[in-house]
């Protein structure tokens, strides 16, 4: 644990407020859930609560699946990171923070599909990622943002993209009803 020498005071409810460079540094929104831990010598821990990350093994079975049987690269994430992924290198990827293009493509709670020409969109926030966004979907579960589902692709199939073609739809589908199946799973 690493002290970050900034002290602030419990309120008369019980309330105490995160400072705001704790919150950008840790990727922190309103609105987001936090688990609270404690320990025998009086620390009081909070950690990010991430939904879909408790079923993250069931998420890396889907990943594995979906991945074998559709010859797709597959990653899923949780709002911060990736927790699933299959079809490509997993140590490049897995528990990686997402690329801030991911993160507005998951914010605005609507699908992307990559396009010929279009720019090619990081996966992970790391510059080593040789895989990119072919298509993604958000996992919304209940109303609330949890996730999303990304098929991807390497640089060269990128370039190899010409025009739209059926397959590319059925990817995007595959996708979507991914997110779809894992927004229901997580109830």
């Amino acid at each position: 644990m690493k002290a970050t020498g900034i002290v602030r005071r419990i309120d008369d409810l019980g309330r105490v407020v995160i400072p705001k460079e704790i919150r950008r540094t840790m990727r922190i929104r309103e609105g987001d859930p936090l688990e609270i831990y404690t320990d025998r010598e009086g620390e009081v821990i909070f950690k990010k609560y991430s939904p879909i990350g408790e079923m993250s093994s069931f998420a890396q079975q889907y990943a594995e699946t979906l991945s074998k049987i559709c010859s797709l690269s597959v990653v899923i994430t949780d709002r911060d990171s990736v927790i699933a992924c299959a079809g490509l290198p997993k140590k490049e990827y897995y528990e990686k923070r997402l690329s801030a293009d991911l993160e507005k493509i998951s914010e605005n709670r609507q699908g992307y599909r990559y396009r010929a020409g279009d720019r090619k969109l990081a996966i992970i926030d790391d510059a080593s990622g040789t895989h990119f966004i072919s298509c993604a979907f958000p996992i919304i579960a209940d109303g609330d943002l949890i996730g999303t589902v990304v098929s991807a692709m390497t640089a060269q199939a990128a370039g190899e993209k010409k025009e739209e073609n059926k397959n590319e739809d059925v990817e995007y589908r595959l996708i979507q009803t991914a997110a779809a199946f894992l927004a229901k799973q997580h109830i």
